[in-house]
């Protein structure tokens, strides 16, 4: 096991977070709970010009980071894992008015990802605003009965983002004949035949199907049919 010293390879200035609350070796003073390792004998952070510095826990990488820049004079603060057997770091000891500064610019950070976030929420509702339309009007053009509102609800729920239903699939997405007949067919399967209590009654899903088939086919022909008669 090796004993940091005030200054470590790759980590500056050394301060220990000791359980034993030892004594300075200078001043008597303590117990400390942070100290300084000089020459295997610990002193306080006064004692070692350090006493005007605050300690950031481990935790927020980006803090750190800043703090650490924003800082004249710095220290890693480490702490002995008896089961590992080796010294791990907890955090830093850094100016106040240095992590003021860090926290500052991390809030401005923080201020800008939420806007971000914001705007591309807006970018998504207005697509998802525009593509649920679009499948609405591919519902009307193949199924001209279907009544407009059944088909904005048909086509809302289909293309809900991150739902994984038919909507959301690349056929979907292309608005493709099949897509958009099986998103019209699961509504008419669940609204318009007794499909859902069929399955509540302990009725395997397969035979529930073929059960109300002739159902949904009478749904959708009397749909596809609206059209040729205004057509005629």
């Amino acid at each position: 096991m090796g004993v940091p010293t005030t200054h470590a390879r790759g980590a500056g200035l050394l301060v220990v977070q000791s359980p034993k609350r030892k004594r300075c070796s200078v001043c008597r003073g303590g117990p400390l709970s942070l100290l300084v390792l000089e020459q295997g004998a610990p002193r306080c952070l006064d004692c070692c010009d350090l006493g005007h510095l605050v300690f950031l826990p481990r935790g927020d990488t980006a803090l750190t980071r800043r703090a650490r820049e924003e800082s004249g004079l710095s220290a890693v603060v480490v702490r002995f894992n008896r089961r590992r057997s080796r010294y791990e770091r907890q955090g830093v000891m850094v100016e106040e008015e240095a992590l003021a500064r860090a926290e500052a610019r991390c809030l401005e950070d923080a201020e800008a990802r939420r806007r971000r976030r914001a705007r591309e929420a807006r970018r998504r509702a207005a697509e998802d605003a525009r593509f649920a339309e679009a499948f609405a009007r591919a519902i009307s053009r193949l199924f001209p009965g279907c009544p407009e509102e059944r088909a904005r609800e048909i086509a809302g729920h289909a293309s809900v983002r991150g739902s994984g239903r038919v909507g959301r699939s690349a056929a979907g997405r292309a608005l493709t004949e099949s897509a958009v007949t099986s998103a019209v067919v699961a509504s008419v399967r669940h609204v318009d035949t007794p499909y859902d209590q069929l399955l509540m009654n302990g009725v395997p899903r397969h035979e529930a199907r073929r059960r109300i088939t002739p159902a949904v086919a009478t749904v959708l022909r009397r749909w596809q049919e609206a059209g040729i008669d205004d057509a005629v």
